[in-house]
């Protein structure tokens, strides 16, 4: 089964399932579904960083600072969340990451998803997919923001580390 062939819940502006769809034709149909970001720390505290694929469905070749992914039909947030961390960090026995906040991302041209914004310590050595991710480093905070106005970044991810920023500052 390809990526645009996987079932996705179908979501209202409430986060309720309303129906399911194929991946392929929900990004299509901008419609509504569910998606995790983790933020994947080493144990010195530095973030993980990569370049997705050029052959990924949606922004090919940007910079994420988050992995992550689409929850499946039937999957929770937080089971997509190690899911995802899992696999794109190329680990296993990863803990549980720990779920922040929600949000709903518009990009106001048709692309809207809800957003669970994780984070996780991986303290384990990290082999990414190579379907996945086209390269990869451990960032400092600071080296993460000056490649913020230098890289392109996927656009939901941006909307999230901005979110985690602001969320972090209230704490």
């Amino acid at each position: 089964m390809s990526a645009a062939d996987e079932i996705l819940d179908i979501v209202d502006e409430n986060d309720r399932v309303i129906g399911q769809s194929p991946r392929g034709e929900a990004y299509a149909r901008g419609l509504r579904h569910r998606c995790v970001f983790i933020e994947a720390r080493d144990a010195e505290g530095r973030v993980f960083v990569h370049r997705r694929t050029s052959t990924k469905l949606v922004f090919p070749s940007h910079h994420d600072m988050f992995v992550g992914g689409v929850v499946g039909a039937g999957e929770s947030y937080d089971d997509a969340a190690l899911r995802e961390a899992e696999e794109e960090l190329g680990v296993s026995g990863l803990p549980r990451p720990t779920p922040l906040f929600r949000f709903l991302y518009d990009d106001g041209a048709g692309a809207t998803w809800w957003s669970a914004v994780y984070e996780v310590r991986c303290e384990l050595p990290v082999d990414p997919q190579a379907e996945e991710v086209a390269w990869h480093a451990f960032l400092t905070e600071a080296e993460l923001e000056r490649r913020l106005a230098e890289w392109t970044w996927v656009p939901d991810g941006l909307a999230a580390h901005e979110r985690l920023r602001d969320y972090r500052a209230m704490e």
